[in-house]
């Protein structure tokens, strides 16, 4: 259990929504300070999303090329997704993977979570392990939403990182659980699989109220093979 670090909380005093979105809500509170001050919090509320490590049986990594308007350019990530209302986060790895890859997965494993914006958003995004792949689909991805799928070695991955080709937070941090794994330094808790603890205790997780999913379009063709960028 992480301690409560009593003498850094700070307690909420107030709080509105300045706007509210499909996916996004922004809260500004009123927040009292360990030292008895108040202060102003803004921040975006956001429904969790999930990101899966999906190994072939090849040894290769499977990942997306996306453009990310924020930004005004395409980036190199994992799979990856929201969470929808009350789904459990195995399920939401699993639908994700199907949707934007087309793969299912025999074996699944709960690595942990990450936080990638704690000083403005309470978004936590749930890290899977795929593997034992097989295509049986197309991409059935959103209405609004496209991708290119291609296969990358983890050594190729983790030099695209320290190139600066790589730069998504999730990504990076999936991989170097990745890295882990591979090396033999770490391994998921329990056997193989959807049936093994960590799993048990991720599927039990919901998240909270959060938009409908968005319409789909028609499938796309299967992932490119690249050996770099």
């Amino acid at each position: 259990m992480i301690p409560d670090h009593p003498h850094l909380t700070e307690e909420p005093l107030a709080s509105e929504v300045a706007f509210k979105g499909c996916l996004l809500e922004v809260r500004c509170d009123r927040v009292r300070l360990p030292n008895g001050a108040e202060s102003i919090r803004e921040y975006v509320v956001h429904p969790g999303a999930v990101v899966i490590i999906p190994v072939l049986d090849n040894g290769a990594l499977l990942f997306e090329r996306q453009f990310r308007y924020p930004l005004r350019r395409a980036f190199l990530e994992l799979p990856a997704g929201k969470i929808d209302t009350g789904e459990d986060i195995l399920l939401a790895g699993q639908r994700e993977l199907l949707e934007e890859t087309g793969y299912e997965a025999s074996s699944w494993d709960y690595l942990g979570v990450m936080h990638p914006c704690i000083g403005y958003s309470d978004e936590r995004i749930e890290i899977f392990l795929a593997r034992g792949l097989r295509q049986v689909a197309g991409q059935s991805l959103d209405h609004n939403e496209f991708l290119d799928l291609l296969e990358l070695a983890p050594e190729a991955a983790r030099e695209a990182v320290f190139r600066g080709e790589i730069t998504d937070a999730k990504t990076i941090t999936a991989l170097y659980w990745a890295e882990a794994l591979f090396s033999r330094k770490w391994s998921p808790c329990g056997s193989e699989g959807a049936g093994n603890s960590a799993i048990l205790r991720a599927a039990a997780v919901k998240s909270p109220a959060s938009p409908a999913p968005a319409e789909k379009r028609s499938p796309s063709p299967g992932p490119r093979r690249s050996s770099g960028w």
